[in-house]
């Protein structure tokens, strides 16, 4: 009896969250949207983002190609989930846009490949708050190279709200969409199984919290799924 009350309270709380990115979803399709002329070719992959809440273990969203690509991911923080994680990489220097949807009391904070911080949507953050509303107009230029999105919520913002959002990256024109839908981690998930050294590594590596990571492990996951023509869920941000 326990057990199959737990099991419907699980489904149950999927369900919200389900609907609650179905709101989401709707939201950026009815916001305003500057297609470009011509067609656009439009992909998506769905994936399982990884049980471990750190940098090195980050889902790949992409390529960012300039006036060809344009990045879009779109999940939920669920309750008792501190961060997720995404990188890209930019394949050459320019001006980069960044549009969001979803609730507000999300925070996006972008990392260069050693894990600074660059951008940052908090307002008390100075230099790195001016960086992220300079992304938000477009006109914050990117090196070429790797970066990582963090996205996790605004300070006071108790852990066990479920928080749902879509973030949009873009470097000028596109050509070509790509939508991650980035789901919860399974039931039970364990990258390192049961080797201890890995997971002494894994508890290093997640034991801090800390939004920094060591450069070199950045590279440890690619993360899994592939494209499938599909429709693209954030067409809305720009």
């Amino acid at each position: 009896m326990a057990d199959l009350s737990i099991g419907s309270m699980a489904q149950s709380l999927q369900a919200s969250i389900d609907a609650a990115m179905k709101r989401v979803q709707d939201q950026a399709k009815n916001a305003k949207d500057d297609k470009p002329t011509g067609k656009v070719q439009e992909y998506e992959q769905n994936v399982r983002k990884s049980s471990l809440n750190a940098a090195p273990f980050a889902t790949n969203i992409g390529t960012l190609v300039k006036d060809t690509s344009r990045l879009n991911v779109f999940s939920s923080l669920a309750a008792n989930d501190p961060a997720d994680f995404y990188k890209f990489s930019v394949t050459s220097k320019g001006e980069v846009s960044l549009g969001r949807v979803g609730d507000s009391d999300v925070r996006i904070q972008l990392m260069d490949k050693q894990g600074k911080v660059i951008a940052d949507s908090n307002k008390d953050s100075g230099a790195a708050y001016d960086a992220y509303k300079n992304l938000e107009k477009g006109s914050q230029t990117l090196d070429k190279g790797d970066y990582t999105l963090r996205i996790s919520r605004d300070k006071g913002v108790a852990v066990k709200d479920d928080k749902n959002y879509g973030v949009q990256l873009r470097m000028g024109d596109y050509s070509k969409d790509y939508d991650t839908v980035a789901k919860q981690p399974a039931k039970g998930d364990n990258p390192f199984g049961d080797t201890p050294k890995l997971q002494s590594l894994a508890a290093i590596l997640t034991g801090s919290g800390s939004s920094s990571s060591s450069s070199g492990a950045l590279g440890i996951l690619n993360g899994g799924g592939s494209y499938s023509g599909r429709g693209s869920l954030l067409n809305g941000l720009f």
